[in-house]
């Protein structure tokens, strides 16, 4: 008599194992596809830095070739549109920083007349669309006749919306900063400026130096509000759209992954030294 086997509970279920492998690498591997979906526009701006297109057109792979690294200044204009660029950067994020920063401190320390009017001012240029920003600007350059288009009024326009971010970024380090640690120095004989350059700046340097890359970044990439407001001058981003009319040649790539190489290793600095100033905490 032939038997029948009756399968036991202790046998695995087949669907079951599938659905717990599934629960268990579902998270990676959607962080795997976010990561990639975000990065793939970046890897292939770093592999047409290599191409050796034969037109005005660097769209389609055509060989590998070093020279568009060895000549990034060949095209007519790049040089100065990058070194415009980087000089506009550098002083537009280091007044934001630093007025941001001033700011950040009074909202967050101060009480005074006007603060929740002041801190809803703040997140007005992040919630303002770049178009309605940058058309203000230059209606309110326009209304003063003394202005001349150019460095400095891109250089306003960069710093006014900065500000907002460098507030934002240092204004969260200081909400949840420790009163207490001032109040210890200043117990033990230390003055307010003495206070504040042994205490409170180091332990706000972390959001300093996150708001400084922050408005380096945003700055050295602006494109609307620079569009309204440059005047015969042209930032890098202003070379990049003339270019792309008639054809993007490969130094622009070049120029791009530059910045994003640049900025990466700042930003393991970054991380490099904040973890290695909690392991001597």
């Amino acid at each position: 008599m032939s038997s029948i086997a009756v399968p036991t509970a202790r046998e695995p279920n087949f669907l079951a194992t599938v659905l717990a492998v599934v629960r268990r690498h579902v998270l990676t591997v959607y962080s795997f596809l976010f990561f990639a979906y975000l990065l793939l526009p970046i890897a292939v701006v770093m592999i047409f830095s290599f191409n050796n297109p034969t037109g005005k057109f660097n769209y389609t792979w055509q060989g590998f070739t070093w020279d568009n690294w060895r000549y990034w200044d060949g095209v007519p204009g790049i040089r100065s549109a990058i070194f415009l660029s980087l000089e506009i950067a550098v002083v537009a994020s280091v007044i934001a920083t630093a007025l941001g920063t001033m700011i950040a401190l009074a909202l967050v320390r101060y009480g005074f007349r006007g603060r929740a009017t002041t801190n809803i001012l703040i997140f007005l240029p992040l919630s303002t669309p770049e178009i309605v920003l940058g058309a203000s600007l230059l209606t309110l350059f326009l209304n003063l006749s003394f202005v001349t288009f150019g460095f400095w009024t891109i250089l306003i326009a960069h710093i006014m919306f900065c500000i907002s971010f460098a507030v934002v970024t240092v204004k969260a380090r200081l909400v949840g900063f420790d009163r207490h640690l001032e109040e210890a120095a200043m117990d033990l004989g230390a003055n307010e400026w003495t206070t504040f350059r042994k205490v409170t700046l180091p332990l706000t340097a972390p959001a300093i130096l996150a708001a400084l890359l922050l408005c380096f970044a945003i700055s050295i990439d602006d494109f609307v509000v620079t569009y309204f407001n440059s005047g015969s001058e042209v930032t890098f981003p202003l070379f990049v759209w003339g270019a792309a009319r008639i054809g993007a040649p490969a130094q622009v790539n070049v120029i791009g992954t530059a910045i994003f190489v640049v900025a990466l290793a700042a930003m393991l600095v970054n991380v490099v030294f904040q973890r290695r100033r909690e392991v001597r905490a």
